[in-house]
């Protein structure tokens, strides 16, 4: 965390103390209570503390509100990793994270040209795509960033989106143009400041049309950080990622190979030790079980019985006296 004027410091305390009065701010909150969490809202407002004071408060009700069951309640009916339409959804709305670039950041991958909602929703609703989506924006927070700062031992604070618009058409924008304003919206109002940087490569000459489409919906802060690149991006994005963490579609060695592929692998530091709760890790957790059950069963000692022991009470007594 780069040092912070006095001034700032000061705002910041002072930040914490209006959101502890309003009780908006609790020990063990899931929206985080560490300075870094409470300066992504202060830096989105410029640090007007009462601009930022409301901008917490919404996020707060959104969280408590959203789908009409929370945040957290959300997050743990559904496993962003382990999830029944997973593989459909990654398949007609290719959007995952993928391990991290040269500074620790997390790599967070979208191919818009391999996007189709129309025949996404024939296999998965709207409103579990939707599901789908916020958990994955709370993945972020949650469990991608701590991951990624304890992996690089310094605070990791942002993602390095990558968006390929290889085969992307105008048609496909305006199939998805209210999901794209929607996802922006609950990006940049509930999860402000955590993209650090957006490179678009293979824009199609139709961009600059969408590019002036969908810059009204973010903020100059976000517009500055994108970086849009030709079809040869590939020694670019080198710069910034390694060849063993870049996936090969976008001009790196990584195939993901042995987990089926980079989409769906999940691969990164937040998979180090995690212990998934969706179907695929209860079945595997239930076959576990099953196997450790067989294996007490054949490794269980055999007592032939023989029937209770009878006593002499002549030897008995001898005995005794």
């Amino acid at each position: 965390m780069s040092p912070l004027h006095p001034k700032e410091d000061e705002i910041l305390q002072n930040f914490r103390s209006a959101l502890v009065a309003e009780d908006l701010l609790h020990d063990g909150d899931s929206i985080g209570t560490d300075d870094e969490t409470l300066l992504r809202f202060l830096r989105a407002r410029k640090f007007d503390l009462g601009k930022s004071q409301q901008m917490f408060r919404d996020c707060q009700k959104w969280r408590k509100t959203v789908e009409g069951v929370g945040i957290d309640d959300l997050y743990r009916r559904i496993d962003p990793f382990d999830f029944p339409e997973r593989d459909a959804i990654f398949e007609c709305w290719p959007m995952w994270f993928h391990k991290t670039d040269k500074k620790g950041r997390p790599l967070n991958v979208h191919f818009f040209g391999g996007m189709d909602v129309r025949r996404l929703y024939k296999v998965c609703s709207p409103e579990r795509h939707w599901e789908s989506f916020v958990v994955n924006c709370e993945l972020l927070p949650r469990e991608v960033l701590p991951a990624c700062s304890r992996a690089a031992g310094k605070h990791i604070g942002g993602t390095f989106v990558i968006v390929d618009l290889k085969g992307f058409s105008f048609s496909q924008f305006w199939q998805m143009r209210h999901l794209v304003q929607r996802a922006f919206q609950v990006s940049q109002d509930y999860y402000p400041e955590t993209m650090g940087q957006l490179a678009i490569v293979n824009a199609p000459s139709s961009f600059t049309m969408i590019w002036s489409m969908i810059k009204p919906w973010i903020s100059k802060e976000t517009a500055a950080k994108v970086d849009i690149l030709g079809s040869d991006y590939a020694k670019v994005l080198l710069e910034l990622v390694d060849a063993e963490n870049l996936p090969s579609t976008l001009g790196g060695k990584c195939t993901c190979a042995k987990e089926g592929g980079c989409p769906l692998s999940g691969a990164g530091p937040w998979m180090d030790g995690r212990v998934g709760w969706g179907p695929r890790a209860q079945a595997q957790r239930n076959a576990n079980s099953e196997k450790n059950l067989e294996h007490l069963e054949s490794v269980r000692p055999e007592y032939e019985y023989t029937g209770l022991p009878t006593y002499n009470m002549e030897t008995a007594l001898s005995v005794s006296l």
